[in-house]
């Protein structure tokens, strides 16, 4: 498949939108920002998710324990093909995920999966948001161990990123 450039440019606002849309989802859910992570859904949308199916309120309430019990996470996204049909639009959308987990015995284990995202996205009232989306995971591995914090990365004292309304981005950025 490919674009003619005529079309791309035809097309720039509704792709940057929707670019922008799976950014506010990865966004959400490493803060742990129900706001953001509801503005890259529709109210009536599928999310099909490792194991889970129902829409946004239902996918909240089923990751944000999970999510919450880890120390951090962080969701790359990369890869974004997307193909427009009016006011909708399929995207396949790479992901890489990081996620530093507590494990009952008091360590920590690193677990870092990566696929894709299939997404159905609708445009509304000139605004883009995820309709359907089915998570394919092409590739995990868990680590038995994560990083030591105690001494710093090569020594030097870092703070992690926090979560939502914590982490020092909510007052950089006014995203709605």
């Amino acid at each position: 498949m490919t674009t003619p450039v005529s079309r791309v440019l035809e097309e720039l606002a509704d792709r940057e939108a929707i670019k922008e849309c799976l950014y506010r989802y990865a966004r959400g859910v490493d803060r742990l920002d129900a706001d953001m992570i509801r503005s890259a859904y529709w109210p009536d949308c599928i999310d099909s998710h490792m194991g889970f199916t129902g829409n946004a309120e239902e996918f909240i309430a089923w990751s944000f324990p999970i999510m919450g019990s880890m120390d951090q996470t962080m969701h790359m996204i990369s890869n974004v093909l997307i193909s427009l049909r009016g006011d909708e639009a399929d995207c396949e959308a790479y992901f890489y995920g990081i996620h530093r987990i507590n494990l009952p015995d008091g360590s920590k284990s690193d677990v870092i999966g990566a696929g894709r995202y299939l997404d159905t996205l609708a445009k509304r009232d000139d605004e883009w948001r995820i309709l359907r989306r089915n998570v394919v995971t092409d590739w995990f591995r868990q680590y038995p161990d994560s990083a030591d914090w105690s001494n710093g990365m090569l020594g030097i004292m870092i703070e992690p990123g926090g979560r939502h309304p914590d982490d020092e981005s909510y007052s950089l950025l006014s995203l709605k």
